[in-house]
């Protein structure tokens, strides 16, 4: 008895697959419909018959669709080459595609807000049903938008119960100062030597966005001007993921400290605020050693 190669999924021998007895390569047959048809011993008039009832059949027009066509493919929701593209809704009368508010995004922004501020204590459990009535919505869109801060290291799940806000230290803030200088500091000092002057003076509103930011007191709408305006500078060196990278660092480096305030005071935000432009001078002047100077101390002040 021959002895079979190996099968497919659907249990029929492999195409191209080498025979275990002879070692050849075994290609199936891919017999005409004539060839069927003689085999079968059907000739004349009723092979006629057969052959002109098969196209019937693989179109789809109630008869058995062959896994291995066009038509079969499409039938299994696959795609295919001759498929027929599904046209545009008119302009006038059509039904536009849905667009609504991501509640996800504003709950995720509304969160980012209340760690930044210190609403979100570190160290204390917080349950997606709780923060949804809070804010108004089901638990799902908090979930979501948790499960996103755990992903950046905001807080961290906490099984039955919800997520914790994580808590960090000095050592950690530190470290998260030394990771930024390594990265944005020989950055801003290539684009000192490199970019116009007249480039840097268009970053001056940003800057001076962060000053008015830091007057106000609050603490979520400094953070955010302060990270638009380092985004704007890196951006410059036309890297959009060193750009990311850093803003997700800068972002980490908002967060509250375990065990003290929930973060800097006015003082602290209007003097942080005033390196803004104090680096935007040095960098139109091209002065290197002010520049390294500046983002050093701005970073560890941070």
């Amino acid at each position: 008895m021959e002895q079979a190669g190996p099968r497919s999924a659907h249990g029929s021998a492999g195409a191209g697959v080498p025979d275990i007895r002879t070692g050849a390569v075994r290609v199936p047959a891919q017999p005409r419909a004539a060839d069927v048809d003689r085999e079968r011993g059907v000739t004349g008039r009723a092979a006629g018959a057969a052959a002109a009832s098969r196209p019937a059949a693989s179109a789809g027009s109630g008869g058995p669709v062959g896994t291995g066509t066009a038509a079969g493919a499409a039938a299994r929701g696959e795609h295919t080459h001759s498929e027929t593209p599904i046209p545009r809704p008119r302009a006038e009368g059509a039904r536009p595609v849905v667009q609504r508010a991501s509640v996800r995004g504003q709950i995720l922004d509304a969160l980012r807000t209340a760690l930044v501020e210190g609403e979100l204590v570190p160290g204390e459990v917080y349950s997606a049903p709780a923060l949804g009535e809070r804010f108004g919505v089901s638990a799902t869109p908090v979930r979501e938008a948790m499960q996103q801060l755990a992903l950046e290291g905001a807080v961290e799940v906490v099984p039955n119960r919800g997520f914790r806000v994580v808590e960090r230290g000095t050592r950690e803030l530190a470290e998260l100062a030394e990771i930024r200088s390594l990265i944005e500091v020989p950055v801003m000092l290539r684009l000192a030597r490199t970019v116009a002057a007249t480039r840097w003076a268009e970053l001056r509103p940003l800057a001076e966005a962060t000053v008015r930011a830091a007057s106000s007191g609050c603490r979520a709408t400094y953070a955010e001007s302060d990270r638009a305006f380092h985004r704007a500078v890196l951006a410059l060196a036309g890297n959009a993921q060193l750009v990311r990278i850093a803003d997700d660092l800068h972002r980490r480096a908002q967060w509250p400290l375990v065990g003290g305030p929930a973060s800097r005071g006015r003082a602290d935000l209007v003097a942080d605020a005033a390196e803004h432009t104090a680096l935007l001078d040095a960098l139109i002047a091209e002065d290197l050693t002010v520049v390294q100077s500046l983002v050093r101390e701005h970073f560890t002040g941070a």
